[in-house]
């Protein structure tokens, strides 16, 4: 009989991500007439609102206004399905869009399909080696400048709607009526949403005002942009197809980097995405399943003539405080996206843009961290340049580069905070008579090294110095480079020094390296305090 291989450990991991839990799609409180109404009415909300986006966000890329419904159905869809955190919404989004533009514009759209199944791909990897967990790493300030600077650039963005294209094919302002009543509908469609609410909270606020605001400009017959006058939003079922492309290193070559920045940008969104919305219903986890969901999505919108995407937080924004709290609003926004583009697209672009707009505003109003600006004169001036600075390289580049700089920045200031607290506390030895110990506090590494050499008086000190590490750790190269220094300057006054108390990783990096001369498994449990000595020129003096 033939012995069967077992399945490895990340196929499991991928399989039990991708599996059908009852769990995760029934609410604790269980399901109810109206919990299904309230969520089924937010995912109507968002789909509404999605057209606009996943339109405009196509004409972006370069590509077919389809393509950009096809992504928002089929990744809004499995993510839906499969994600990490329910309540979030998926689509093509504008991050993503800025990097497709120059690959549709020097190879096509079809190389754009293969990159995005390929982006998929890596999404996977990252999932499957629980790569997601690293979001954790982007500290506070981060996340507040990420989510201002969102906020900016949602709401710079729908400024856009009040352009048109003239005879000369140039993008200029509206004015006149159009731009009037315009703006008239955008500030009625953002009363309805905040003042609705004080009187019921039946039916979300955001879906009455589009269908009010939609309902008195065709009553009045006022000729403002409509989604229809974008592009037409009907189409049908997407089609199965492989891109047509080279399967060689040749297109190996062209794709792969685009992949790369596109899926390093898609989780980077999504994540910190997962988090907003995790925040805001009390939710925790996900952060690897939400990997997966995402890199299967859009493996599979490739083969499906979509552009690709993820999370977008003004969508799960719109989601959330409309209501949605489960995988049922995610699931309805996708399917009511699928109905529009096969059987209601006539009456979808009869909305008016405005009243997305409106929409989109009250997103930007809702999302916006009013209180850090207060906040900003209470906080450590480092974290509110941070702060400052990711929200300002948001607006000005895109997202991807704004968390990678702070996250830099704030390891940076952290840095240097650290290493001013290196310090050592100087006594006479209790157990060697004549020798002095340096008491140690604050952990060695890169950046407290040079502050950690200069805690020492090697010329004035007796013959035998003890570094007591006890409230310290050695931590990287750096560190043991300083040690070995200082017992070079003690070597060169005819002085020796020996290491007492390492913690469990302090003994053990040192070990791999050969610095200890005896070897004890009880001084890193304090049992015994066992002096090392230090070898030299380990680390090239």
């Amino acid at each position: 009989m033939k012995k069967t291989t077992p399945p490895s450990k990340a196929m499991l991991e991928l399989a039990k991500s991708l599996s059908f839990n009852a769990q995760n799609y029934i609410p604790k409180g269980g399901v109810s007439f109206s919990l299904f109404k309230v969520e089924i009415l937010s995912g109507l909300t968002v789909a509404l609102a999605l057209v606009p986006e996943a339109i405009a966000f196509a004409f972006v890329a370069g590509v077919a206004p389809l393509s950009g419904l096809y992504a928002a159905f089929i990744v809004g869809l499995i993510t839906a399905v499969f994600g990490g955190r329910p309540g979030m919404i998926s689509g093509a989004t504008g991050a993503l869009a800025v990097v497709m533009v120059s690959l549709v514009t020097l190879h096509g759209a079809e190389y754009l399909f293969a990159t995005v199944v390929l982006m998929g791909l890596l999404q996977l990897l990252a999932g499957v080696f629980k790569l997601g967990k690293f979001i954790r790493m982007v500290p506070e300030p981060v996340m507040l400048g990420f989510v201002n600077g969102l906020a900016i650039v949602i709401g710079i963005s729908q400024l856009s709607q009040f352009k048109t294209i003239n005879d000369l094919g140039q993008s200029v302002w509206i004015s006149g009526d159009i731009l009037l009543y315009s703006i008239v509908f955008v500030m009625l469609t953002m009363f309805v949403i905040w003042f609705l609410p004080k009187l019921t909270k039946v039916v979300p606020s955001t879906l009455v005002a589009i269908l009010l605001t939609t309902v008195l400009v065709l009553a009045l017959k006022i000729d403002i942009p409509s989604v229809g006058d974008l592009a037409s939003v009907k189409g049908g079922l997407p089609n199965f197809s492989i891109p047509n492309v080279s399967l060689n290193f040749e297109t190996l070559k062209i794709i792969f980097p685009y992949a790369f920045i596109l899926a390093s940008i898609g989780l980077i969104e999504s994540l910190l995405t997962l988090n907003l919305v995790g925040e805001i219903t009390n939710k925790r986890g996900g952060a690897s399943q939400e990997c997966l969901a995402q890199g299967f999505a859009n493996s599979v919108t490739g083969f499906f003539g979509g552009m690709g995407g993820c999370a977008m937080i003004g969508q799960s924004m719109i989601n959330v405080r409309s209501g949605g709290r489960t995988r049922l609003a995610g699931i309805a926004a996708a399917v009511f996206l699928l109905i529009f583009i096969l059987y209601t697209s006539n009456y979808i672009e009869m909305i008016p843009i405005a009243a997305l707009v409106g929409v989109m505003f009250m997103v930007v109003i809702g999302t916006f961290a009013w209180n850090s600006i207060k906040f900003l004169m209470m906080v450590p001036k480092s974290d509110a340049l941070v702060t400052v600075l990711v929200t300002v390289v948001t607006v000005l580049e895109d997202l991807a580069v704004a968390v990678i700089v702070g996250v830099i920045v704030s390891a940076l200031v952290y840095a240097w905070k650290t290493a001013s607290r290196i310090r050592a506390i100087e006594r006479p030895s209790k157990t060697d008579k004549g020798a002095k110990v340096y008491e140690i506090e604050g952990p060695l590494f890169f950046s407290s090294a040079n502050s950690f050499l200069e805690l020492f008086t090697p010329e004035q000190d007796p013959k035998l110095v003890i570094v007591d590490f006890a409230k310290s750790r050695v931590i990287d190269q750096s560190a043991l480079k300083a040690i070995e220094d200082v017992a070079h300057k003690y070597n060169s006054f005819g002085k020796k020094i020996k290491l007492r108390h390492l913690t469990k990783d302090c003994h053990k990096l040192l070990s791999k390296t050969g610095q200890l001369v005896v070897d004890s498994d009880d001084d890193p449990d304090y049992s015994l305090a066992v002096d090392y000595g230090v070898k030299l020129k380990l680390f090239g003096k």
